[in-house]
């Protein structure tokens, strides 16, 4: 009858934890969290949405602008999953491309824009905690992140451009 007393306690345990882990980031990220979707959406209605959208129509014509800036503003302004419909302002056979460099942007944008990927923010809190208890700055590490992310972004969107390109050519002839 132990296992019974020991079941009801640390089941109820597993719930206590949950929620004081709940508090935690409501004091702490959720803040945090608002004030960034308010400075984002703030900038997007001073710039105007119109102007937003010109400016990604002009950013999908250029490869570096549409595989860097492309994903790292629909991420920021529309976030995950609506980030996507910023593939509109390319034809087809680049919107693959696309997709790629916005997927893997997804983690890296987490560690200075949280609420653009609020799902898949647990990746980056661990490698954080890991650096934090290795003694290491959380700040260079954002940092880091974010520049790599950019980097693997182009190149994937790049990678994926060119074998999609392949691949058309190849089915053509077929």
């Amino acid at each position: 009858m132990k296992w019974i007393q020991w079941l009801g306690e640390h089941f109820i345990g597993l719930f206590n934890a949950g929620g004081k882990e709940f508090m935690s980031m409501f004091t702490g990220i959720v803040p945090t969290l608002i004030v960034l979707l308010t400075f984002t959406y703030s900038i997007i209605k001073f710039v105007g949405e119109e102007r937003i959208n010109r400016a990604i129509h002009f950013a999908s014509k250029y490869l570096i602008l549409r595989y860097t800036i492309m994903p790292i503003l629909s991420l920021l302004m529309l976030t995950n999953p609506m980030a996507y419909t910023f593939g509109k302002f390319l034809p087809e056979r680049q919107k693959p491309a696309f997709y790629d460099s916005l997927a893997s942007f997804m983690h890296p944008v987490t560690s200075f824009f949280p609420y653009a990927n609020a799902g898949e923010l647990f990746v980056y809190l661990g490698i954080a905690n890991g650096v934090t208890k290795a003694g290491y700055s959380v700040s260079d590490l954002a940092v880091r992140y974010f520049l790599v992310g950019i980097v693997v972004i182009f190149l994937r969107g790049f990678i994926t451009e060119q074998i999609t390109k392949y691949l058309a050519k190849r089915m053509a002839t077929n």
